[in-house]
């Protein structure tokens, strides 16, 4: 079982920066983070693998990074040049992948909303 615990979230104007942290109480292959806004799905919003493999959803590309810290398990998810559409709710996925399964879980969210 891994665990994850965001922080980070909150308002911010258009324009403005944010960054989100997640610590996993464990060490997982790939650290993902998702929007979701009421009635929708989630939303894949960014992704690292191993160290240094990104990967970002086309909105964000340019304005968010994502990094990660494997000493403390933490992924941070910095969101600059924010704009009204960024605002949701940000989960934390993290993956482990054995021989046998790949096992996703998931933070509990942090809200982000950017007024205009």
């Amino acid at each position: 079982q891994v665990q994850l615990v965001e922080s980070g979230g909150g308002l911010v104007q258009a324009g403005g920066s944010l960054k989100l942290s997640c610590t996993a109480s464990g060490r997982a292959s790939a650290m993902n983070w998702y929007r979701q806004t009421p009635g929708n799905e989630r939303d894949f919003v960014a992704g690292i693998i191993g160290g240094s493999s990104t990967n970002y959803a086309d909105s964000v590309k340019g304005r968010f990074t994502i990094s990660r810290d494997d000493a403390t398990n933490t992924v941070y998810l910095q969101m600059d040049s924010l704009k009204p559409e960024d605002t949701g709710t940000y989960y934390c996925n993290a993956v482990t992948v054995t021989a046998a399964h790949e096992t996703n879980y998931w933070g509990q969210g942090t809200r982000v909303t950017v007024s205009s």
